[in-house]
């Protein structure tokens, strides 16, 4: 059996879950999951469905016959193979515990995506990248040649198709005009639980500030700093024990963590874009299963 699924949203209203089970169980679908949230502050309504096919209906057929379904509730809509996984492109800079952390997810098969190259300002990790037979590609940023190394890195990026950037602490701010054509597609890691500790140097400021959590936000990327729509969240609590130092190795771990929940989140097709906020539904079942172990 093919495994799909079906992603929803529009504006809130009477049948619309009624008239999706009606057409996948027409089609000879069999629904395995299904998660909805009916926003009342915005009147939106997002479902994800999760669905096997089990007379062997296409993917193309799904599609070409859906819009007879959508168009009278004006739904926007897309249908996704389960088991085609997500192409994404790496960015990393001089810190490498996010990128060996997903390098080694990508390895077991726990990540539903497909590491197609890795891009970096520096060459630290080249060796570790080319190890795992990944292309790396050494793009070199300075002030001067700022406008040409991102047109390269967006060369890059189309020329492998990537569906997905993750900016795995890459420590260079990028275009508004990158950000606006890859709206939705790059995910960065903000080493901060509080988005009002920006820069470079979050850690630093969450020490003099004497916080008693500290933590780290994935999020979408947009023309404002770290003002993105937030995926994924987590913490780890410190004491005034702990020094500034301290708080950058119990981030380490926090960070890894939290950007690989998001991209899972995201490869699963489970977020949805509400405005400068996310809807994000929990992992179907079976979603974290990884090929092997080690």
């Amino acid at each position: 059996m093919m495994k799909y699924c079906l992603n929803v949203s529009c504006a809130s209203r009477r049948g619309i879950v009624s008239a999706i089970s009606a057409f996948l169980a027409d089609h000879g679908c069999n629904i395995l999951d299904s998660a909805q949230f009916d926003d009342t502050n915005t009147g939106k309504f997002f479902m994800r469905v999760g669905f096997a096919s089990e007379l062997d209906a296409t993917l193309a057929t799904l599609i070409a016959e859906f819009g007879a379904v959508a168009e009278p509730l004006d739904l926007d809509w897309s249908f996704h193979d389960e088991t085609t996984k997500m192409k994404a492109v790496i960015m990393v800079s001089r810190f490498g515990h996010c990128l060996n952390d997903l390098l080694y997810r990508w390895r077991i098969g726990a990540l539903p995506i497909d590491i197609v190259a890795v891009i970096s300002n520096h060459t630290d990790y080249q060796k570790v990248v080319v190890n795992h037979d990944i292309p790396f590609h050494h793009i070199k940023v300075t002030p001067e040649n700022k406008p040409q190394a991102e047109a390269r890195i967006m060369e890059v990026v189309e020329d492998v198709d990537a569906d997905l950037v993750v900016l795995a602490r890459y420590m260079q701010i990028l275009s508004d005009s990158m950000c606006q054509k890859m709206s939705g597609r790059i995910i960065n890691i903000h080493h901060s639980f509080l988005p009002s500790f920006k820069g470079a140097n979050p850690y630093k400021q969450a020490f003099e500030r004497g916080v008693k959590l500290i933590g780290a936000t994935a999020h979408y990327v947009t023309a404002d700093l770290d003002e993105g729509p937030i995926i994924e969240q987590d913490i780890v609590r410190v004491t005034h024990a702990q020094n500034s130092t301290d708080y950058v190795s119990l981030g380490r771990d926090v960070e890894a963590q939290v950007l690989a929940r998001a991209i899972h989140a995201h490869a699963n097709r489970r977020v949805f874009l509400n405005g400068n906020k996310t809807v994000v539904f929990p992992p179907s079942p079976g979603a974290y299963s990884s090929d092997r172990m080690g």
